[in-house]
């Protein structure tokens, strides 16, 4: 039996602080490298389970139909999983991903300092592929030009995700209100 002190939980971005480094491969060609071309106001990071979860595709295709509404706000949108290229480009496919820019590679080391819950494969899912020996659970991040979080939710599970419109009417929201991110305090309670 595993031991609770044993166990390696992931970390906790801090709202206002530097979130990890971010530097992987396109399906479009180039990389995406954090900090470099941001959004004007975010970019949107959207780490996703893999080509195998069809609740990710479905997830995928609402925030590809919202692309135009985010870049208008000036939000640059990612999507990514520790996929391999070929699955990646197979979701790319999936969804259209014409607003929405696909990264793979990620490494599961790099899903755990963002905070994500790491998944053991379970064979073949509904959609008949199989799921990877070892894959990271959603996670959703808006983070400012400058790299610091903005707002960030993760899941161990890949259902009840935030709503992109819902994300799209607090962009606006923090836009228009100037809004800071919150959740920032780290001090003794």
């Amino acid at each position: 039996m595993t031991s609770a002190a044993s166990l390696i939980a992931p970390a906790a971005l801090m709202p206002r602080q530097p979130v990890p480094a971010l530097d992987v491969p396109l399906v479009s060609g180039g990389r995406y490298v954090l900090g470099q071309n941001p959004g004007d106001n975010f970019d949107l990071i959207v780490f996703y389970r893999g080509l195998h979860c069809p609740i990710c595709a479905k997830y995928l295709l609402e925030l590809e139909r919202l692309s135009e509404q985010f870049a208008g706000r000036g939000v640059r949108l990612l999507a990514l999983s520790s996929d391999g290229e070929d699955r990646a480009r197979q979701m790319a496919e999936k969804v259209g991903g014409k607003g929405l820019e696909f990264g793979y590679g990620l490494s599961l080391e790099t899903a755990r300092q963002w905070g994500l819950f790491i998944s053991t494969s379970r064979g073949v899912t509904s959609t008949g592929l199989e799921e990877p020996a070892l894959f990271s659970e959603p996670g959703v991040f808006l983070v400012r030009p400058d790299g610091t979080l903005y707002y960030g939710s993760v899941q161990t599970m890949p259902f009840a995700r935030p709503a992109f419109s819902d994300l799209l009417a607090a962009v606006d929201f923090a836009l228009q209100k100037d809004y800071p991110a919150r959740g920032e305090y780290g001090g003794e309670v």
